[in-house]
This record gives C-alpha cells, structure tokens and sequence, in this order.
C-alpha cells in the first residue's frame, strides 16, 4: 500500500476531519497487521501481558470499569475506530445499549454487528437529546477532537445528572516542545498535543467536574514499544506486505522516540472520569 508522504505531512499538520480520516484509512492497517486485532489504542500493558491485542482489551476493561458500565443502560463511545472496544464492552455487559460515534463513514461500514448503533458524526455534534444517556467513553480519539471544549459542552448537554464521561488520551507535558523535544514524534503523532493543564481547564470551564485522574504512561509507551523491538523481524515481514520498508522504519524510529519520550516524561497517557 503506497503512501505519499508528502500528502501526509499535509494531513499532519492542517489535521481538519478530512485529514484524520486520511490519515487513518491509510496507517490503521498497519495498527491491525502488528496486533492482529481490530483495536486501534496503544493498549495498558503489566506483568501478565504478552501481546499487543491483549493489552488493547486490558485498556477497554480499565475504561470500562472506571465508567461503572456495569450499572449503565446506555453508553455513547465517541471515535470509536472500527468498534473493537465496543464490541469488547458488548461482550462484557450484554443489556448495555452502545451507540458508535465515528466521523470516518468507512470504518463504520466495514465494521461488522447488529448490536451496536453506527452513527456517522462528529465529536462536535453528538445526536442525542438532553439528559438521554448514561455514560460516555472517548478511548483514545479525544487527541483529535477540536474545538475540544465543543466535545465536553456537547457530553455535558446529553448527560443524565448522574452520568459519567471518560476520557483515555495521550497527552503532553506542558514544558515540552512539540518539534525540539518530540522529533520524529511530532510528525507521526497525528493529533493534537494537548496538555493535562489545557484537557483539565476545558473540562472545568464548561461546568464539568473531575472525579478521578490517573497518568498511565508508564504502563503504555515503553511496553509497547518494547515489544516491537522484540518481535520486529516478525513484524517487518508482515508490515512489509502491504507497505514500504521506509514506512516500517519510520514506526520503527517512531516507536523509538515514543518510549524516550516517555521515559522522560515529555508525553504521559491520561485517564480521566468526569461528572
């Protein structure tokens, strides 16, 4: 599968609707063809994990759990990538009703159930009425959510009283420098470079209240980019099927940058439950 880098670099850095849509059409596969999984999020990884998909399912369950699905009738997932998470959280709590955001037409088509509803929307404008909906989940897409204020106003209307919002989103460290500090990062990591100070002031600013808040970083990055590392030979043959070897080594040094970057603290992952 050929890329044009140059197209990408466009989408990088303009990173509208269209370009997050681009921009995922062409790199997901190479998410699915290193995990063998529908999953498009970076996974939770511990001492139990061998395997990227495995860790994928453990950052559903943890999101999930902190949502208190188990006690909700109804859950929005906004950016829901090709429903892997919600077809996990289906699994888990059968009488819950899931209702799929995703702005990418595509990966709502080819996406297989009759248990979820697909809609094709945006972060900006979840079609829901005032107080309908119990819980909502952004797993790992609210990076590309902007206005992100818009989100968290729209969450707020469509929330009941005692609904939860939760958020898992990377996120940068408030003294790092996008280009200098991130590198290659900067590039690849096609979204925006929120901080917690700017996520947490948004959410404060529009009337919601933070109720838990934990950084995961350290159970994300370097796992994950430790087990490329360990399984590249493998993964470069199947990566190779479908896309160039200049495309493997730029996740390869990517990956490189990404568990730097972690390791000194220029980037964290960020779990967060609102009310």
């Amino acid at each position: 599968m050929p890329i044009n880098l140059f197209e990408m670099l466009l989408w990088t850095f303009r990173r509208n609707e269209n370009d997050v849509i681009n921009l995922y059409d062409s790199l997901s596969p190479i998410m699915q063809l290193s995990t063998d999984g529908d999953m498009l999020n970076f996974g939770y990884w511990d001492n139990s994990t061998d395997k990227p998909v495995d860790a994928q399912k453990n950052l559903c369950e943890f999101t999930g759990k902190l949502a208190n699905l188990s006690n909700a009738k109804s859950l929005v997932d906004v950016g829901s990538g090709m429903l892997g998470p919600a077809r996990k959280w289906q699994s888990d709590h059968p009488d819950l009703k899931i209702s799929s955001i995703n702005i990418n037409y595509n990966q709502l088509k080819n996406s297989d159930t009759d248990l979820i509803q697909k809609i094709n929307s945006t972060s900006r404008f979840l079609p829901f009425g005032d107080s309908t909906v119990d819980r909502i989940i952004a797993l790992e897409s609210a990076q590309h959510f902007k206005p992100l204020e818009d989100f968290f106003l729209e969450s707020k209307r469509i929330l009941k009283d005692d609904g939860n919002l939760v958020i898992a989103v990377p996120v940068v460290s408030k003294n790092t420098s996008v280009i200098t500090d991130l590198g290659i990062l900067s590039f690849t990591w096609s979204s925006e470079h929120y901080t917690i100070e700017s996520i947490t002031s948004k959410i404060n600013s529009v009337g919601l209240s933070i109720i838990q808040s934990q950084k995961i970083g350290g159970n994300v990055y370097t796992p994950l980019a430790q087990y490329y590392f360990d399984h590249r030979k493998e993964l470069q043959e199947r990566i190779k099927t479908k896309y160039s070897s200049t495309t493997e080594k730029i996740l390869f040094k990517s990956l490189e940058k990404m568990s730097y970057a972690s390791e000194n603290n220029l980037i964290d992952y960020l779990v967060l439950k609102c009310a």
